[in-house]
Protein backbone atom coordinates (compact mmCIF):
# COMPACT_ATOMS: atom_id res chain seq x y z
CA UNK A 1 0.00 0.00 0.00
CA UNK A 2 2.76 2.48 0.50
CA UNK A 3 4.35 1.44 -2.71
CA UNK A 4 0.87 2.70 -4.53
CA UNK A 5 0.37 5.42 -2.33
CA UNK A 6 3.60 7.42 -3.94
CA UNK A 7 1.63 6.93 -7.16
CA UNK A 8 -0.03 9.66 -5.98
CA UNK A 9 3.17 11.97 -4.39
CA UNK A 10 4.06 13.38 -7.56
CA UNK A 11 2.14 15.69 -9.38
CA UNK A 12 2.63 14.11 -13.64
CA UNK A 13 1.49 10.97 -12.11
CA UNK A 14 -1.70 12.62 -10.62
CA UNK A 15 -2.10 14.22 -13.85
CA UNK A 16 -1.60 10.68 -16.05
CA UNK A 17 -3.60 9.21 -14.24
CA UNK A 18 -6.14 11.77 -14.46
CA UNK A 19 -5.42 12.10 -18.12
CA UNK A 20 -5.32 7.78 -18.38
CA UNK A 21 -8.97 7.66 -16.99
CA UNK A 22 -10.34 10.40 -19.47
CA UNK A 23 -8.78 9.28 -22.26
CA UNK A 24 -10.02 5.31 -21.17
CA UNK A 25 -13.82 6.38 -20.79
CA UNK A 26 -14.22 8.21 -24.14
CA UNK A 27 -12.11 5.86 -26.19
CA UNK A 28 -14.39 2.92 -24.53
CA UNK A 29 -17.67 4.31 -25.33
CA UNK A 30 -16.52 5.16 -29.11
CA UNK A 31 -14.73 1.99 -29.33
CA UNK A 32 -17.49 0.04 -28.74
CA UNK A 33 -19.75 1.61 -31.31
CA UNK A 34 -16.87 1.57 -33.85
CA UNK A 35 -16.61 -1.85 -33.42
CA UNK A 36 -20.63 -2.70 -33.75
CA UNK A 37 -20.13 -1.02 -36.92
CA UNK A 38 -17.43 -2.80 -37.78
CA UNK A 39 -15.24 -0.13 -38.87
CA UNK A 40 -12.30 -0.95 -36.86
CA UNK A 41 -10.30 -0.72 -40.11
CA UNK A 42 -11.39 3.03 -40.63
CA UNK A 43 -10.61 3.51 -37.17
CA UNK A 44 -7.06 2.14 -37.35
CA UNK A 45 -6.76 4.72 -40.17
CA UNK A 46 -7.69 7.67 -38.48
CA UNK A 47 -4.91 6.69 -35.61
CA UNK A 48 -2.18 6.43 -38.10
CA UNK A 49 -3.58 10.04 -40.05
CA UNK A 50 -2.90 11.45 -36.84
CA UNK A 51 1.06 10.68 -36.97
CA UNK A 52 1.28 12.80 -40.51
CA UNK A 53 -0.40 15.56 -38.83
CA UNK A 54 0.69 15.98 -35.56
CA UNK A 55 4.35 15.52 -37.44
CA UNK A 56 3.08 17.95 -40.33
CA UNK A 57 2.21 20.68 -37.22
CA UNK A 58 5.65 20.76 -35.80
CA UNK A 59 6.86 21.11 -39.60
CA UNK A 60 4.76 24.24 -39.53
CA UNK A 61 5.58 25.56 -36.23
CA UNK A 62 1.71 25.61 -35.14
CA UNK A 63 0.56 23.50 -32.22
CA UNK A 64 0.56 20.01 -32.26
CA UNK A 65 -2.43 19.33 -31.11
CA UNK A 66 -4.50 21.50 -33.81
CA UNK A 67 -2.41 19.07 -36.61
CA UNK A 68 -4.16 15.90 -34.47
CA UNK A 69 -7.77 17.12 -34.76
CA UNK A 70 -6.81 18.79 -38.28
CA UNK A 71 -5.59 15.62 -39.60
CA UNK A 72 -8.66 13.38 -38.13
CA UNK A 73 -11.25 15.67 -39.69
CA UNK A 74 -9.89 15.40 -42.74
CA UNK A 75 -9.23 11.53 -42.46
CA UNK A 76 -13.15 11.18 -41.25
CA UNK A 77 -14.03 13.26 -44.68
CA UNK A 78 -12.11 11.69 -47.23
CA UNK A 79 -12.82 8.00 -45.15
CA UNK A 80 -16.87 8.73 -45.50
CA UNK A 81 -17.51 8.06 -49.05
CA UNK A 82 -16.00 4.43 -48.89
CA UNK A 83 -17.13 3.89 -45.84
CA UNK A 84 -21.01 4.80 -46.62
CA UNK A 85 -20.79 4.82 -50.23
CA UNK A 86 -22.23 1.56 -50.72
CA UNK A 87 -18.91 -0.03 -51.79
CA UNK A 88 -18.13 -3.48 -52.19
CA UNK A 89 -16.21 -5.03 -48.57
CA UNK A 90 -13.11 -5.16 -50.94
CA UNK A 91 -13.60 -1.81 -52.31
CA UNK A 92 -13.79 -0.21 -49.06
CA UNK A 93 -10.78 -1.88 -47.92
CA UNK A 94 -8.73 -1.19 -50.71
CA UNK A 95 -9.94 2.50 -50.39
CA UNK A 96 -8.94 2.62 -46.57
CA UNK A 97 -6.10 1.03 -47.03
CA UNK A 98 -4.47 3.34 -50.13
CA UNK A 99 -5.43 6.42 -47.47
CA UNK A 100 -3.34 5.36 -44.91
CA UNK A 101 -0.54 4.25 -47.06
CA UNK A 102 -0.45 7.82 -48.07
CA UNK A 103 -0.68 9.43 -44.69
CA UNK A 104 1.92 7.34 -43.26
CA UNK A 105 4.46 8.52 -46.06
CA UNK A 106 3.27 12.41 -45.51
CA UNK A 107 4.27 11.10 -41.70
CA UNK A 108 7.81 10.08 -42.70
CA UNK A 109 8.45 13.00 -45.02
CA UNK A 110 7.36 15.52 -42.57
CA UNK A 111 9.84 14.21 -39.86
CA UNK A 112 12.47 14.03 -42.85
CA UNK A 113 11.89 17.37 -43.53
CA UNK A 114 11.56 18.88 -39.70
CA UNK A 115 14.98 17.15 -38.04
CA UNK A 116 13.72 18.50 -34.78
CA UNK A 117 10.60 16.32 -34.36
CA UNK A 118 13.01 13.18 -34.67
CA UNK A 119 13.52 14.08 -30.85
CA UNK A 120 9.52 14.00 -29.94
CA UNK A 121 9.40 10.91 -32.96
CA UNK A 122 8.67 8.68 -29.86
CA UNK A 123 6.01 10.69 -28.50
CA UNK A 124 3.88 11.21 -31.25
CA UNK A 125 3.99 7.36 -32.22
CA UNK A 126 3.62 5.87 -28.39
CA UNK A 127 2.42 8.93 -26.35
CA UNK A 128 3.94 10.84 -23.82
CA UNK A 129 1.71 9.69 -20.78
CA UNK A 130 3.88 10.63 -18.42
CA UNK A 131 4.32 14.23 -19.52
CA UNK A 132 0.32 15.60 -19.47
CA UNK A 133 0.37 18.93 -17.07
CA UNK A 134 -3.10 19.93 -15.21
CA UNK A 135 -3.93 22.42 -18.92
CA UNK A 136 -4.23 19.11 -20.90
CA UNK A 137 -5.76 17.52 -18.51
CA UNK A 138 -8.84 20.06 -18.76
CA UNK A 139 -8.81 19.95 -22.50
CA UNK A 140 -9.25 16.65 -22.78
CA UNK A 141 -11.87 16.33 -20.19
CA UNK A 142 -13.77 19.04 -21.99
CA UNK A 143 -13.28 17.07 -25.54
CA UNK A 144 -14.22 13.97 -24.07
CA UNK A 145 -17.49 15.16 -21.89
CA UNK A 146 -18.06 16.78 -25.72
CA UNK A 147 -17.78 13.59 -27.48
CA UNK A 148 -19.71 11.41 -24.89
CA UNK A 149 -22.33 13.58 -25.02
CA UNK A 150 -22.83 13.48 -28.87
CA UNK A 151 -22.56 9.95 -28.66
CA UNK A 152 -25.36 9.70 -26.02
CA UNK A 153 -28.06 12.18 -27.63
CA UNK A 154 -27.24 9.97 -30.81
CA UNK A 155 -27.09 6.31 -29.32
CA UNK A 156 -30.40 4.99 -30.68
CA UNK A 157 -30.85 5.64 -33.87
CA UNK A 158 -27.17 5.45 -34.32
CA UNK A 159 -26.88 1.68 -32.62
CA UNK A 160 -29.85 1.04 -35.18
CA UNK A 161 -28.28 2.06 -38.21
CA UNK A 162 -25.09 0.25 -36.64
CA UNK A 163 -27.60 -3.02 -36.57
CA UNK A 164 -29.11 -2.85 -39.64
CA UNK A 165 -28.88 0.11 -41.49
CA UNK A 166 -31.31 -0.85 -44.63
CA UNK A 167 -34.23 -1.12 -41.99
CA UNK A 168 -32.86 1.92 -40.09
CA UNK A 169 -32.99 3.98 -43.38
CA UNK A 170 -36.40 3.03 -44.45
CA UNK A 171 -37.89 3.84 -41.29
CA UNK A 172 -36.24 7.21 -41.55
CA UNK A 173 -33.48 7.25 -39.46
CA UNK A 174 -30.83 9.23 -41.35
CA UNK A 175 -28.06 7.10 -41.90
CA UNK A 176 -25.89 9.07 -44.37
CA UNK A 177 -25.58 11.70 -42.34
CA UNK A 178 -25.13 9.43 -38.90
CA UNK A 179 -22.23 7.70 -40.37
CA UNK A 180 -20.68 11.32 -41.32
CA UNK A 181 -21.40 12.45 -37.62
CA UNK A 182 -20.21 9.36 -36.14
CA UNK A 183 -16.54 9.05 -38.22
CA UNK A 184 -16.03 12.79 -36.81
CA UNK A 185 -16.61 11.84 -33.41
CA UNK A 186 -14.53 8.81 -33.72
CA UNK A 187 -11.44 11.30 -35.50
CA UNK A 188 -12.11 13.73 -32.31
CA UNK A 189 -11.61 10.96 -30.48
CA UNK A 190 -8.33 9.60 -32.13
CA UNK A 191 -7.06 12.85 -31.94
CA UNK A 192 -7.82 13.46 -28.59
CA UNK A 193 -6.37 10.30 -27.37
CA UNK A 194 -3.41 10.20 -29.36
CA UNK A 195 -1.99 12.87 -27.98
CA UNK A 196 -1.59 10.52 -24.81
CA UNK A 197 -0.86 7.38 -26.07
CA UNK A 198 0.73 8.14 -29.42
CA UNK A 199 -0.53 7.28 -32.88
CA UNK A 200 0.26 3.49 -32.70
CA UNK A 201 -1.33 3.16 -29.44
CA UNK A 202 -4.33 4.52 -29.76
CA UNK A 203 -5.86 1.81 -31.14
CA UNK A 204 -5.76 -0.55 -28.48
CA UNK A 205 -7.87 1.51 -25.91
CA UNK A 206 -10.71 2.21 -29.14
CA UNK A 207 -10.50 -1.83 -30.13
CA UNK A 208 -9.62 -4.11 -27.53
CA UNK A 209 -11.57 -3.09 -24.17
CA UNK A 210 -15.04 -2.70 -26.81
CA UNK A 211 -13.87 -6.26 -28.38
CA UNK A 212 -13.91 -8.27 -25.28
CA UNK A 213 -16.92 -6.84 -23.68
CA UNK A 214 -18.81 -8.09 -26.77
CA UNK A 215 -17.37 -11.30 -26.20
CA UNK A 216 -18.65 -11.30 -22.71
CA UNK A 217 -21.97 -10.10 -23.46
CA UNK A 218 -24.57 -8.43 -26.55
CA UNK A 219 -26.19 -6.68 -24.71
CA UNK A 220 -25.30 -2.55 -24.75
CA UNK A 221 -26.03 -1.17 -21.90
CA UNK A 222 -23.95 -3.69 -20.15
CA UNK A 223 -21.30 -3.88 -23.37
CA UNK A 224 -20.37 -0.26 -23.19
CA UNK A 225 -19.96 -0.45 -18.58
CA UNK A 226 -17.76 -3.48 -19.46
CA UNK A 227 -16.24 -1.76 -22.23
CA UNK A 228 -15.49 1.26 -19.87
CA UNK A 229 -14.64 -0.89 -16.49
CA UNK A 230 -11.92 -2.69 -18.33
CA UNK A 231 -10.43 0.40 -20.22
CA UNK A 232 -10.36 2.04 -16.59
CA UNK A 233 -8.52 -0.91 -15.31
CA UNK A 234 -6.07 -1.29 -17.79
CA UNK A 235 -4.65 2.15 -18.38
CA UNK A 236 -4.36 2.49 -14.27
CA UNK A 237 -2.84 -0.51 -13.85
CA UNK A 238 -0.62 -0.04 -17.03
CA UNK A 239 0.79 3.31 -15.23
CA UNK A 240 0.78 2.17 -12.08
CA UNK A 241 3.11 -1.22 -13.23
CA UNK A 242 5.22 1.29 -15.53
CA UNK A 243 6.48 3.59 -12.56
CA UNK A 244 7.79 0.95 -10.79
CA UNK A 245 9.26 -1.23 -14.48
CA UNK A 246 11.76 -0.17 -17.09
CA UNK A 247 9.02 -0.69 -19.65
CA UNK A 248 7.10 1.75 -21.42
CA UNK A 249 3.49 2.12 -20.74
CA UNK A 250 2.29 1.47 -23.74
CA UNK A 251 3.68 -1.86 -23.40
CA UNK A 252 1.73 -2.66 -20.37
CA UNK A 253 -1.63 -1.25 -21.60
CA UNK A 254 -1.54 -3.31 -24.70
CA UNK A 255 -0.55 -6.34 -22.68
CA UNK A 256 -2.93 -6.38 -20.10
CA UNK A 257 -5.61 -5.29 -22.67
CA UNK A 258 -4.98 -8.25 -24.85
CA UNK A 259 -4.91 -10.96 -22.51
CA UNK A 260 -8.20 -10.35 -21.07
CA UNK A 261 -9.07 -10.31 -24.63
CA UNK A 262 -7.82 -14.09 -24.94
CA UNK A 263 -9.21 -14.61 -21.05
CA UNK A 264 -12.63 -13.53 -22.41
CA UNK A 265 -12.58 -15.75 -25.91
CA UNK A 266 -11.56 -18.69 -24.27
CA UNK A 267 -13.88 -18.19 -21.39
CA UNK A 268 -16.44 -18.41 -23.78
CA UNK A 269 -15.23 -21.12 -26.02
CA UNK A 270 -15.56 -23.03 -22.71
CA UNK A 271 -18.73 -22.04 -21.94
CA UNK A 272 -20.03 -22.94 -25.12
CA UNK A 273 -18.69 -26.53 -24.95
CA UNK A 274 -20.01 -26.93 -21.56
CA UNK A 275 -23.74 -25.80 -22.72
CA UNK A 276 -23.28 -28.44 -25.98
CA UNK A 277 -22.29 -31.52 -23.39
CA UNK A 278 -25.28 -30.71 -21.32
CA UNK A 279 -27.70 -30.80 -24.21
CA UNK A 280 -26.50 -33.65 -25.40
CA UNK A 281 -26.53 -35.39 -22.10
Amino acid sequence: MPDLGQLFDYQFMVNALEAGGVVAVMAAVVGWFMVVRRQTFAGHTLSVIAFPGAAGAALAGIPVAWGYYAACALGALVLSPAVRGGRSHSSESAVIGTVQAVGLACGFLFVALNHTVLNGLDGILFGTFLGIDAGQVTTLAAVAAATVGLIALAARPLLFASLDAEVAAATGVPVRALGLAFLLVLGLAVAATAQITGSLLVFTLLVTPAATAQVLTARPAAGLAIAVGIALAVTWTGLAIAYYSPYPVGFWITSLSFALYVLARVGRALAARRLRRVALA
